[in-house]
């Protein structure tokens, strides 16, 4: 479904990525691991077409992302949510839903999604009319993952999801992530809590200073000394 190649970006005489090489099929959950400052999000806004790539190639579907604008991308069906959140704060939480549908003309389609988001995540149906910056920070991130998925996207790509967020609130985003992938949405997943994402993905690659130095299943990588010492805290 992804494929990227040979990936090279630039801030400033920075070289930020090197020559990295990934790909993520259908149906998966693909997760990038590393510490802070990997490269991980710059990752995540080349393929977003966010930021400018020095070199390499993006392929999502058989077709090159190279100089497509970000909201093209998101027309194709590749969306990302951001590191943070980045909701509407002085919005409600269904005006909010319905930014996330703004590529979209089919009003049927949309009005079904509304009844699919709230069925999933029906805390953002007892807070449909809240101004989403008095949500929780959980509640937020809920809202930030329901806002992309009124695109529809068939790839989702998710950064630093569980990202100031209690232990309890990241078991309980992370069963979200995972009910929204047996939906039929593919996943690649930033995360800085590893032991969680090599949990749910079926794949990971890890990132060191902007080169992807591992890669394999999540779960042989779970089960690493290499690993383990470097990212998991033992």
């Amino acid at each position: 479904m992804l494929k990227v190649r040979g990936l090279n970006v630039y801030y400033g005489n920075i070289h930020a990525l090197h020559d990295c090489s990934f790909e993520v099929n259908e149906g998966e959950i693909v997760t990038l691991i590393g510490a802070n400052g990997a490269g991980k999000t710059t990752t995540m806004h080349s393929i977003s077409g966010l930021i400018p790539i020095h070199s390499g190639e993006i392929e999502f579907l058989g077709q090159s992302l190279k100089g497509v604008p970000a909201n093209k991308i998101v027309e194709m069906g590749l969306a990302q949510v951001p590191e943070g959140r980045r909701i509407f704060a002085n919005l409600t939480v269904m005006e909010n839903l319905e930014m996330g549908a703004y590529i979209r003309r089919d009003k049927q389609g949309i009005k079904q999604d509304y009844e699919m988001i709230f069925s999933k995540f029906p805390r953002l149906k007892e807070r449909y009319r809240q101004v989403a910056g008095t949500l929780s920070g959980g509640e937020q991130q809920m809202l930030a993952m329901a806002r992309t998925l009124m695109s529809r996207p068939r790839l989702m790509l998710l950064d630093e999801p569980s990202m100031g967020l209690a232990p309890l609130l990241v078991k309980e985003i992370f069963a979200i992530i995972q009910e929204i992938n047996r939906t039929g949405t593919t996943i690649l997943l930033v995360e800085q809590n590893a032991n969680m994402a090599l949990a749910i993905a079926n794949r990971a690659y890890v990132l060191e200073t902007g080169k992807i130095v591992l890669s394999g299943d999540a779960k042989e990588l779970a089960a690493s000394e290499a690993v383990r010492k470097a990212y998991l805290g033992g």
